[in-house]
């Protein structure tokens, strides 16, 4: 069966806590699937954009409390140090064998099941931004009282914007590093490539196309080609050629190193934020 005949037929009534850009891709990640629009519900206390993710998407706009009340998968899509106070506000009213997804930064599934009655499931998820456009990459994590259909529901959905893996959760703070704070990564790099073809002459437009189309076919090369990362740099690099002056000057500033170092940078404050 495909994700979508699954999804049409869903007893699920599913609420979201947080709708923000992340919030909303997610909402529009489920509508896409045919999940029925009568079985979403979400809070917003701003009137103006609780009008707007309704009219867009046909959600339902319902108290905190009734979307508690409810739901039977409750997507927490809010910043991690609000977690603890919105688990205490919620708690209490929450369905027995309920299931909670956060995607809070950091946030362990311990930390949010002490929280809430033991027959509350809890799976930890980690997206990046490139969900908003259907091309996200997630890590799940399944906490206590999970099913099979509960994890395989949060899967499938998340499927749906992107690619998912699942993944023992004392690696979601590397998941973090890697995917979570990656694009922000490669937007540097890219920013970089441009202003450096500024300086050698070419336009800010010029720079721009030449800089985002070559990251674009890189990519695509990468994940269409079947080679591994290595090859393709290999295969692009001629010997005392343009491209290794380039590396070699990548190499003698210890590009490694410098990514390794900001990568754990990014884990170590994830575990910081547990």
């Amino acid at each position: 069966m495909s994700i979508q005949s699954s999804f049409s037929t869903s007893k699920y009534q599913v609420g979201l806590i947080g709708v923000g850009v992340m919030g909303e891709a997610l909402i529009s990640g489920l509508v896409s699937a045919r999940f029925p629009k009568a079985q979403i519900v979400f809070s917003e206390k701003r009137s103006e954009r609780a009008r707007e993710i309704s009219t867009k998407y046909g959600a339902r706009a319902v108290d905190l409390t009734d979307l508690v009340k409810e739901s039977d998968v409750i997507l927490l899509v809010v910043k991690p140090q609000d977690l603890g106070e919105l688990l205490a506000a919620i708690s209490s009213d929450l369905k027995r064998g309920a299931l909670l997804v956060s995607f809070a930064a950091g946030k362990t599934t311990t930390f949010i099941s002490e929280k809430v009655a033991a027959e509350v499931s809890v799976i930890r998820v980690m997206p990046n931004t490139a969900t908003l456009i259907g091309l996200g990459m997630a890590a799940m994590s399944i906490g206590k009282s999970v099913t099979e259909e509960q994890a395989k529901f949060v899967s499938d959905f998340l499927a749906t914007c992107g690619k998912v893996i699942s993944v023992d959760e004392s690696l979601q703070d590397a998941v973090t590093a890697v995917s979570g704070s990656g694009p922000a990564y490669f937007f540097a790099f890219v920013e970089e490539m441009i202003k450096s073809g500024i300086s050698l002459g070419l336009s800010s437009d010029e720079a721009t196309t030449l800089a985002i189309q070559t990251i674009i076919g890189s990519a695509a090369m990468l994940e269409q080609s079947g080679k591994t990362p290595t090859t393709l740099r290999e295969n692009v690099t001629s010997p005392n050629g343009t491209t290794a002056a380039a590396l070699k000057v990548f190499g003698d500033s210890n590009l490694g190193e410098i990514i390794n170092k900001a990568m754990t940078a990014a884990r170590d404050r994830s575990q910081e934020l547990a």
